[in-house]
């Protein structure tokens, strides 16, 4: 039986509106999830969620694990209740950051040092599942591997055939049932190989699926097509989530290919130093043309720091040092995003999601 069920309540070409059902609580999809990395978006707290209207706030299980450790986070209850927070969460399988420290990686899983003081560390698929069911997000994720693009081929077959494996091992040892199980399509930039990573992964009939290893230093030329091939084998009346994608333009083009969930560190990263998401495109609020403007980060957004602050007082916060400055901006990327998630819902349901497809594109493409 899957935890995760999934509806699609209108669609406009391949993009498409839905519903996903989970053991606690539906979320509405196109949506975008903002990134908790080690158990709080930076400067933004579980009050700041709420009042943003977040739906999932993802923890990274990598850094959970190493810092405070997963059973003191099962201790409190899981990694919602630890952060105070209402709405759902997903955490990653940590495999991104371990294969970002140079593990040694071998068929059974992978040995790494911690970035935290050099401990050597066992990571296998089962022991992400035992660290994810520990750390009680509603949707964990399988343990992938994501090599960097480019890679030689015979580097993404093995990426591929590991994956796969993994994902199997993982599937088999998952247990809990009120907890979805998302498995992660890898493949590269090339088309045959996402499709058949999509097939393969399918046919173990997961709650959700991930499309991983992507946005990590291909074009969008290059990541268009491989996203595509992936998405045409994968089930219509399931979640399907492209990791690690927060621009714009990639967005709406995912979107446009059917899919429903995106995640990214880049809205609060931005944030931290001063780079404002506009309907303009990217604004850098510390530039002294700033100095004495009165307006708002973006005229057209309704979020809070729109609403009460100018451009010059942020540029002031920023000159001065002061870490409210990096809080707004960061407030503002993620609303901001959220509400172009929200934007593109409405206009598939409208039936003029191509419209804004074309706006979009025209600023951010």
């Amino acid at each position: 039986m899957h935890v995760v069920e999934f509806e699609t309540t209108a669609s406009d070409g391949t993009a498409r509106a839905g519903t996903a059902t989970t053991a606690n609580g539906s979320y509405t999809t196109p949506l975008f999830m903002p990134v908790g990395t080690r158990g709080a978006i930076k400067y933004l707290s579980a009050d700041d969620y709420d009042a943003l209207g977040a739906q999932i706030v993802l923890g990274n299980t990598y850094h959970l694990m190493m810092r405070p450790g997963a059973d003191t986070v099962a201790h409190f209850g899981g990694l919602a209740k630890f952060a105070g927070w209402s709405g759902l969460t997903l955490t990653d399988s940590g495999g991104f950051q371990v294969f970002s420290l140079e593990p040694d990686v071998d068929d059974e899983g992978v040995t790494f040092a911690s970035t935290y003081d050099g401990t050597k560390h066992r990571f296998t698929p089962e022991k992400a599942v035992e660290t994810q069911q520990l750390l009680g997000a509603d949707i964990q994720m399988v343990l992938d591997v994501c090599p960097p693009l480019p890679s030689p081929p015979e580097v993404i077959r093995l990426a591929l055939e590991r994956t796969n494996a993994w994902a199997k091992r993982a599937r088999d040892h998952h247990t809990r049932p009120d907890q979805a199980l998302f498995g992660i399509v890898q493949g590269g930039v090339s088309e045959v190989m996402r499709a058949e990573s999509a097939e393969r992964t399918a046919a173990l009939e997961f709650d959700g699926y991930g499309i991983g290893g992507l946005s990590v230093g291909e074009t969008r030329d290059e990541m268009i097509p491989a996203l595509a091939a992936a998405i045409e084998h994968l089930p219509t009346n399931r979640p399907r989530y492209l990791m690690g994608v927060g621009d714009p333009a990639s967005i709406v083009e995912a979107v446009n290919l059917g899919v429903d969930q995106f995640d990214c560190v880049m809205q609060t990263r931005l944030g931290r130093h001063g780079t404002a998401l506009t309907s303009e495109g990217r604004v850098n609020l510390k530039r002294q043309e700033f100095a004495l403007s009165d307006e708002p980060i973006d005229v057209s957004c309704t979020c809070s720091v729109c609403a009460r602050h100018s451009r010059g007082y942020i540029r002031h916060l920023f000159k001065v040092g002061e870490p409210t400055a990096s809080r707004l901006v960061s407030l503002h990327n993620v609303a901001w995003t959220l509400r172009l998630l929200e934007q593109m819902r409405a206009a598939i349901i409208d039936g003029t999601f191509q419209d804004l497809r074309r706006d979009v594109l025209a600023v951010w493409g």
